[in-house]
C-alpha cells in the first residue's frame, strides 16, 4: 500500500519542507489541490454538501500546481506530485501540456497531472470559457496533449479545439499520466477510457468494491485493462491498520491522508505538519510495507 499526503492548503512557504519530509518518512508522494480563483461572493453551489456550502473557504491557498511540483522535484528524489484535481476544462490545452511536459522532465518524470472536468462556473465565467461543454474538452484535451507531448509536428482537429500543424518543445517524449478525479460516472467513464488512474472524491470502505468493479469492466469494454492503471482511494472511514490492509486487498494500490488542515486547524507550525505526518508514518506506513 502506497501512502500519498495530501498538503493542500497549506502555507505556501512551508510546502517544499513538508514534501522533503514526506519522503524522508515513506510517502510516495503528495497531492495538491487547485483553483486559479474563488469569486467574492461564489455564486456557483457545491455540489457535494447537502447546503451547497463548499469545505473551503475562498481564501485558502491554492498555490501553481506546475511552480509547487518543479520546486519539489528540485529537492527530492522519489516523491511523485499529484494534482488533486486540476480543472482541466478551464484551461488552455497548449499552455498545460508545455507546463506539465516541462515539469515531468525537470522531476524525473515524477509528475502526474489529476484532472477533473470541474464545478465552478463562476471560475469558468472568470477564465471566458464554457461551463456546459466542460466534460467533452476534458476528454479531447487529453487526446490532444498526448500527441504534444510526444514531440515532432502536431495537428489536430476535434469538436473542440483546432490546432495548426505546430512544434512544442520540450517533450517529454512520453505520457504524462492523467488520474480521473471523482466518482461519478462521467469521472469514472473518463478513468476507465482516456486515463491511467483514478482519484476518487472520498468514500467508505463498503462503497469502493462496487466502484472498483465499474472501472475493471469499463476498461475491459474499452480495451485497456492489460494497461498499467492506478487507483488511489480516500477513505473517509476512520484510519485503522485493519481498514487499510483490507483496501490493499482490494487491489488499491494507494490511499490519500487528509491534508494537515483538518487535524492542525486554518494555520499550524512546520513541526506541527512533520509531527503528524511522523505519525502516519510509525502508525502506518512502516507496518504496511
Amino acid at each position: 500500500m502506497k501512502f500519498w499526503q495530501n498538503i493542500s492548503w497549506i502555507e505556501t512557504d512551508q510546502v517544499v519542507e513538508v514534501a522533503k519530509f514526506a519522503e524522508s518518512v515513506g510517502f510516495e508522494g503528495v497531492l495538491d489541490g487547485d483553483h486559479v480563483a474563488f469569486p467574492e461572493p461564489l455564486r456557483t453551489p457545491y455540489p457535494y454538501t447537502p447546503d451547497g456550502k463548499p469545505p473551503m473557504d475562498s481564501d485558502w491557498n491554492y498555490p501553481d500546481n506546475f511552480a509547487c511540483a518543479a520546486a519539489i522535484g528540485a529537492v527530492t528524489t522519489k516523491l511523485r506530485y499529484c494534482t488533486d484535481i486540476f480543472v482541466l476544462a478551464a484551461r488552455n490545452p497548449l499552455m498545460v501540456a508545455k507546463a506539465a511536459g516541462t515539469v515531468a522532465i525537470l522531476s524525473n518524470h515524477r509528475f502526474i497531472l489529476g484532472v477533473a472536468a470541474g464545478w465552478m462556473k463562476d471560475e469558468f465565467e472568470l477564465a471566458g470559457v464554457d461551463f456546459e461543454t466542460r466534460g467533452k474538452r476534458v476528454d479531447e484535451m487529453v487526446v490532444l496533449m498526448r500527441k504534444l507531448w510526444m514531440g515532432g509536428r502536431v495537428e489536430h482537429k476535434g469538436a473542440h479545439f483546432d490546432i495548426p500543424p505546430l512544434h512544442m518543445e520540450p517533450s517529454p517524449k512520453r505520457h504524462v499520466p492523467f488520474f480521473s478525479g471523482g466518482a461519478s460516472k462521467p469521472a469514472m467513464r473518463r478513468a476507465a477510457q482516456l486515463c491511467d488512474g483514478w482519484l476518487n472524491a472520498g468514500n467508505a470502505l463498503a462503497e469502493i468494491p462496487p466502484l472498483l468493479a465499474d472501472l475493471h469492466r469499463m476498461r475491459k469494454e474499452y480495451g485497456r485493462d492489460h494497461l498499467p492503471f492506478e487507483s488511489v482511494v480516500t477513505l473517509t472511514d476512520p484510519p485503522s491498520l485493519d481498514l487499510y490492509k483490507r483496501l490493499e486487498d482490494l487491489g488499491v494500490q494507494g490511499t490519500l491522508v487528509y491534508p494537515p488542515k483538518y487535524a492542525l486547524g486554518h494555520n499550524s507550525t512546520l513541526d506541527q505538519k512533520k509531527a503528524l505526518m511522523e505519525q502516519t508514518a510509525e502508525n502506518f506506513i512502516r507496518k504496511m510495507s
